[in-house]
């Protein structure tokens, strides 16, 4: 098939029984793509702390080293058990990019979608191709370019799925972590714009500043000293009652309960020695801090903490309910979802112990983008 090249190079991660982090760019064969299946020449493609976790994995990165190509570090030997399932198994990379379709099977949608922009979420996306369904990828508005797309599936569906999670489970006001991030500033401007109260948790004056800036009114910051009557406070402004947690780990998820508990109390009723009737919900989304999650119980009976993952909240939801937010994303994809980013590298630049170190800080305002075709 014209225009279609064949092979590509594939950034792949992995970790061998030795316990030694390998990352590697393999060149990989390129179908031409059949049936109902465009190829896309990827040109970005995100670095979500969810991509991090397979590239980088439980590695000591003050132990990276890079020699010939491939860029290697030990990985504790006390983590090497919980990694039982990738040992010795070469892992593609990248949730999710955006590119150009420059070749498509013979199927009619197929064949339209040649020479659009388009999104797509699917892993293996820090390639410099990548084949994939005509219905599974969406194409950009006009004059959008592949870095405006790039970002355009994991942070706003996931911003999305809180608040349809929170209406679907009866709630009317949310919670949110680590709450000036890419994500935590799109989920400000979806519930700015859909009349959702959101109480902002975020960890220096910085970041608060971040988000005030851009309309948020409840922010309180955890490294306060009157954080927690700070917390409580907004809690109590807007009846917040569940919270999406990306720290994960230490005690914040107990001090959120812990405030919405007093929240609840403060509006008065009989006393109960089981706390009150209101149920607390805290979905632990990510894992900023790594040490396990500290609960004082301290918030009555009627709570729960649990994990929340994109991928089964959309099973969930069903194929309509994916398209709905899809075009909401679509539509809003320069306003509402704007992504920004402080560099574009390319795959080799991916592997430079230096420039690793720089990504992986996580750093509010700090995201990076690969280009796989970059320096072609």
């Amino acid at each position: 098939m014209a225009g279609v090249p064949d092979k590509g190079l594939q950034l792949r991660s992995i970790i061998k029984s030795s316990g030694e982090l390998e990352l590697s760019l393999v060149d990989t064969p390129v179908a031409p793509p059949a049936g109902d299946e465009v190829l896309v020449r990827v040109e970005a493609s995100p670095l979500n702390p969810s991509d991090l976790g397979l590239l980088l994995g439980p590695a000591d990165l003050s132990t990276l080293k890079s020699a010939g190509g491939v860029t290697r570090a030990q990985v504790p030997e006390k983590f090497l058990k919980a990694m039982a399932a990738r040992i010795d198994e070469s892992m593609p990379v990248g949730n999710e990019g955006a590119g150009v379709v420059i070749a498509a099977g013979p199927d009619p949608a197929a064949q339209a979608l040649i020479g659009k922009t388009v999104a797509l979420l699917g892993g293996a996306m820090y390639a410099q191709y990548r084949t994939a369904k005509a219905a599974d990828v969406l194409v950009l508005p006009e004059g959008a370019t592949a870095a405006d797309g790039a970002s355009c599936f994991v942070n706003p569906l996931t911003a999305l799925g809180m608040t349809e999670t929170m209406r679907a489970e009866g709630h009317t006001a949310l919670v949110h972590t680590a709450a000036a991030s890419n994500l935590g500033q799109m989920l400000n401007k979806i519930c700015l714009k859909d009349g959702i109260d959101l109480v902002n948790i975020v960890r220096s004056a910085e970041q608060a500043k971040i988000l005030t800036d851009i309309g948020a009114t409840y922010v309180v910051d955890s490294t306060s000293p009157t954080f927690q009557d700070d917390l409580t406070a907004a809690l109590i402004a807007t009846g917040a009652t569940i919270a999406f947690d990306a720290i994960g780990g230490g005690k914040l998820a107990s001090q959120i309960l812990s405030g919405m508990e007093a929240a609840a109390n403060s509006r008065g009723g009989a006393y109960s020695r089981y706390g009150s009737s209101v149920f607390k919900q805290v979905y632990i989304y990510g894992s900023l801090d790594p040490r396990p999650s500290e609960l004082a119980r301290n918030y009555g009976l009627s709570w729960a903490v649990g994990g929340w993952l994109l991928t089964p909240f959309l099973g969930k939801l069903g194929a309509e309910g994916v398209a709905r937010l899809r075009t909401r994303v679509a539509d809003e994809l320069k306003t509402t979802f704007a992504s920004h980013y402080i560099a574009e590298i390319s795959l080799a630049e991916a592997l430079q112990p230096d420039v690793i170190a720089a990504y992986n800080k996580k750093t509010t305002g700090e995201k990076y983008l690969i280009n796989p075709s970059k320096g072609l």
